[in-house]
């Protein structure tokens, strides 16, 4: 694919989403709670294109979604044509699918598809989400809804050929022009555009224009401790080990064994053991990969060997191929020694950034601790205040109680005595109620008794007492 269509497909990827999301950035991310996600598309070797992909984590239909869902974890082995018939029932519906690599995924790729109808993209999220891929294998298609896709730069690795500079507006295959209205647009991970119903047929991984394969071959590791530079196989039992400048996991072998050829996996070079040098008569032939005895004939065979210098030629190339190797060993040792200084460099600024990390993380904790401290001291300073309030309050209430018992003892004790001022003056009362009841019934008795002597003018006299001068006295005051 040319520059000028490229720039046309990330503006055209790019507009599925509102300038306004692309600014708000963080803002989308809260509102939406979608996760940045970073991809790659492009032949690592010629051109690499790298952008930003904003995913709803929602796994049903979000709020605000688009007609544009990525597919996620893809596994390698299917092919454009396998996933085409994959999703074969919507293939109408789609105006553009793009491949692109998820970082952290090597043995999986995703697939950015762009429908013409959010009815559409609805239906193909409810269909194929959560779907196996197929009946045998376990990997299930994972569909998430896409809010925004953004390119962050290019990089070329070598300089573009003049035929892939030139504007390929045409599908590679048919050679019909590349429009959505006609059909739908596949975009393969080396950024070749070609018509989903044309790369549908073709059952090959590679790319037809590039021959770009997404299958990438298995990386060798040793055996021992994983890793995946300066290895060595052994030609006798294929036992893969690490180089002496790594962790020497291929000499260690050779001592166990006897194994003395090791193959060097960058260089194909045979190394033996026992010679302690490069085999240079085993090479790796072009025709079936194995190791053959290099056979260098004399350029005199005809005439014979007796009267040439071949004895000469072939020690002054043992003594060249041995100042190469002594060269090659010494560069070597040369560039372990500067890939561990640029080892121990890189771990010292990992190192800085860690603990620069851990300060700011110390930092805000300290300041969230700080910030909860602050609120549990306002609460206990409120908390004490009603607290003191409530103490007041109860202090009144206990006064108050104290004032009320004493009036009530004091209202008691007037009852009492009113009680008793009123008991004494009912007494009186029932006295002198039974002296009038006396002088009443003495009354009647009186007039019942017939006029005698007794009874001179209205006073009652004793007989049995001689009247003297008092009463006589008395007598004569009352008359």
């Amino acid at each position: 694919m040319g520059k000028g269509e490229e720039e046309g497909v990330k503006e055209m990827w790019s507009s599925t989403s509102s300038t306004a999301a692309i600014a708000a950035g963080s803002s989308e991310e809260e509102r939406f709670s979608t996760s940045l996600l970073n991809f790659s598309s492009g032949n690592p070797r010629i051109e690499e294109t790298r952008g930003l992909m904003h995913l709803f984590r929602e796994d049903n239909l979000p709020v605000g979604r688009k007609p544009l869902v990525c597919v996620v974890g893809v596994p390698n082995h299917m092919t454009y044509a396998d996933f085409c018939q994959f999703c074969g029932s919507f293939i109408q519906h789609m105006l553009e699918m793009r491949i692109v690599r998820m970082d952290g995924m090597e043995d999986q790729y995703s697939v950015l598809i762009r429908f013409d109808h959010q009815d559409s993209t609805d239906s193909f999220y409810n269909h194929y989400n959560g779907r196996r891929f197929s009946s045998l294998e376990v990997e299930v298609c994972r569909v998430l809804f896409t809010l925004d896709v953004q390119y962050t730069g290019s990089i070329e690795h070598a300089q573009p050929s003049n035929a892939s500079s030139t504007e390929q507006p045409t599908c590679p295959v048919c050679l019909e022009r590349l429009d959505q209205d006609t059909g739908g647009i596949l975009t393969t991970i080396c950024n070749h555009s070609f018509h989903c119903s044309c790369i549908s047929k073709w059952a090959d991984s590679s790319c037809p224009v590039c021959r770009y394969c997404q299958q990438q071959a298995e990386k060798s590791i040793c055996f021992v401790c994983q890793t995946t530079e300066n290895l060595w196989i052994c030609v006798i039992c294929g036992y893969v080990g690490c180089g002496r400048y790594a962790g020497g996991h291929a000499i260690i072998h050779w001592k166990e064994t006897q194994h003395c050829y090791s193959l060097e996996v960058e260089t194909k070079r045979v190394w033996d053991y026992v010679g302690d040098n490069y085999v240079h008569r085993l090479i790796q032939s072009k025709t079936d990969g194995k190791l053959v005895e290099l056979n260098t004939p004399c350029a005199h065979t005809d005439n014979g060997c007796g009267s040439c210098s071949c004895e000469d030629n072939a020690m002054s190339e043992a003594i060249l191929n041995s100042k190469v190797e002594a060269i090659v060993n010494e560069y070597n040792e040369l560039l372990a020694t500067q890939l561990e200084n640029q080892k121990l460099y890189f771990e010292s600024l990992l190192k800085e950034v860690k603990e620069e990390s851990e300060k700011r993380i110390s930092k805000a904790v300290q300041k969230a601790i700080s910030l909860k401290q602050q609120k549990i001291q306002s609460k206990l300073d409120r908390c004490k205040k009603e607290k003191k309030f409530l103490d007041d309050l109860n202090e009144n209430l206990v006064k108050n109680e104290d004032i009320w018992k004493a009036k009530i003892l004091e209202i008691e004790e007037r009852e009492k005595k009113a009680m008793k001022l009123m008991n004494d003056r009912v007494e009186d009362l029932e006295k002198q109620l039974g002296d009038l009841m006396v002088c009443l019934e003495g009354g009647k008795t009186v007039e019942q008794l017939p006029v005698s002597d007794g009874i001179k003018e209205g006073t009652i006299l004793d007989k049995s007492k001689e009247p003297s001068s008092t009463s006589g006295s008395e007598l004569g005051r009352d008359a």
